[in-house]
């Protein structure tokens, strides 16, 4: 990441950590490396809850999202604003998806509420859109345009390719990827998940540990003044243990 910070002139990184804890959910630990490799902003989406003492560090800890749709009253918040490298400052919000999803309060009216909010602090605003189906992740984007600079999926480890800037100037991709092993399916040991598949038998579910990682995402160029996304560029890089 501080190689991508440096190489690319990036002033401010959202790294989703939505699985950094071994595959499911985040700990503090896995919160506090990411964070020290150069990420400005965690979000999150439905594992966030996976591991109890995550619960006191979103108390603490505004840096890492939990959803904003989530239950009302739960620990952590859903948006926060803060500091870019280069001056001025970036709004994130974190929204949980309601297709094929857990229960939550629905993203577009929450999202709707807590815009004005953000745009009395900052014009350059980024929304992971946490969805599992990709029209709900782009009725999102196009909701928004206009709106906020970016709206970036996330969840099915599948890197897409359909990376646009719409319209009203709001960069958008259906999803940006994981960050993980390429030998695998979606980040996890083939031979389990494949025999699940073949058995429908439950088996556990384990990072894979051989081969090249794969480090996915989006760099977006945004206007500070009105928050208008300029260009996009999809990253995808290859590297080795």
């Amino acid at each position: 990441m501080r190689r991508l910070r440096r190489d690319l002139g990036i002033h401010f990184v959202v790294a989703n950590v939505e699985n950094a804890a071994g595959g499911k959910g985040v700990t503090p630990r896995a919160a506090e490396e990411i964070r020290d490799a150069g990420v400005d902003v965690l979000t999150s989406g439905n594992h966030i809850w996976q591991h109890r003492e995550i619960l006191a560090y979103l108390r603490e800890n505004e840096r890492l999202l939990r959803p904003a749709n989530a239950a009302p009253g739960v620990p952590g918040r859903g948006w926060v604003v803060r500091p870019a490298t280069a001056g001025g400052s970036v709004g994130v919000v974190n929204l949980l998806g309601r297709v094929f999803m857990s229960p939550a309060d629905c993203p577009f009216r929450v999202v709707d509420a807590v815009l004005g909010e953000l745009h009395a602090q900052t014009r350059v605003i980024v929304v992971d859109m946490h969805a599992e189906a990709t029209s709900e992740k782009v009725a999102m984007g196009r909701f928004l345009d206009g709106r906020v600079s970016a709206v970036i999926g996330t969840h099915t480890h599948v890197q897409t390719a359909d990376e646009v800037i719409f319209p009203g100037g709001t960069a958008y991709l259906t999803d940006a990827g994981m960050c993980g092993p390429e030998d695998s399916v979606i980040g996890m040991r083939t031979r389990e998940v494949v025999g699940r598949f073949l058995d429908g038998l439950p088996v556990r579910f384990e990072v894979a540990e051989a081969g090249p990682v794969l480090v996915q995402g989006l760099v977006v160029d945004v206007d500070e003044s009105s928050g208008r996304a300029r260009e996009v560029m999809r990253i995808r890089e290859r590297l080795s243990r």
